[in-house]
């Protein structure tokens, strides 16, 4: 196994540990017994215990954005709720790993937050644009507006996407017009005042 070969595979069986249990208790002693190699191994590629987690959540963030990434060839209505789709499919898909993304904000580890931080913020980005193709003003309540979405977004996605109850197609419609809602509301606020 090449040298790249070997570091994706212990990505891989990081993010994989994410679906039994938070990123705190993957260890590189773990992953090395699972990838066949020794711990010395898995230090070369990664440093430290703390590289290691913030690889495993780059990682996982990287394929949740390549998962989710709007498809520029819609307009942007159906954009939104294609992407909003796809996102929870994803998450009914790797919900532990959602998790634990979206948890891992709370970390210890800067690198780790800032990471999510990220996510958070290519996902605020991609909703911006739709909005704005929609004819919503940009400024700094719909900043505001966007970031808070997301956070709503995630919590919706934890609680629901994984609910038998809740159909997918109904979550993703529920999240599209909370996410207009979010709009309406902008435009529904009271300009400066003076």
């Amino acid at each position: 196994m090449s040298p790249d070969e070997r570091r994706q595979q212990l990505l891989a069986l990081g993010v994989a540990a994410l679906a039994d249990r938070p990123l705190e208790a993957v260890t590189v002693e773990e992953l090395a017994a699972q990838a066949g190699v020794s711990p010395a191994l898995v230090h070369y590629y990664f440093q430290n215990r703390q590289g290691l987690h913030s690889a495993i959540v780059r990682t996982a963030r990287d394929a949740m954005l390549h998962a989710t990434e709007p498809r520029a060839d819609l307009p942007p209505q159906a954009r939104l709720r294609d992407t909003l789709d796809r996102f929870v499919v994803f998450v009914r898909d790797h919900h532990a790993t959602f998790y634990s993304l979206v948890r891992g904000a709370a970390s210890g580890d800067e690198n780790v937050r800032t990471t999510i931080q990220h996510a958070r913020d290519v996902l605020a980005g991609h909703l911006q644009d739709v909005l704005a193709g929609l004819g919503t003003p940009p400024g700094p309540l719909l900043d505001v507006a966007v970031h808070s979405w997301i956070s709503f977004a995630e919590q919706a996605l934890i609680e629901a996407a994984t609910d038998p109850d809740v159909p997918p197609d109904d979550l993703a419609a529920f999240l599209e017009r909370s996410a207009l809602g979010v709009a309406a509301a902008l435009e529904a606020a009271p300009g400066p005042t003076g």
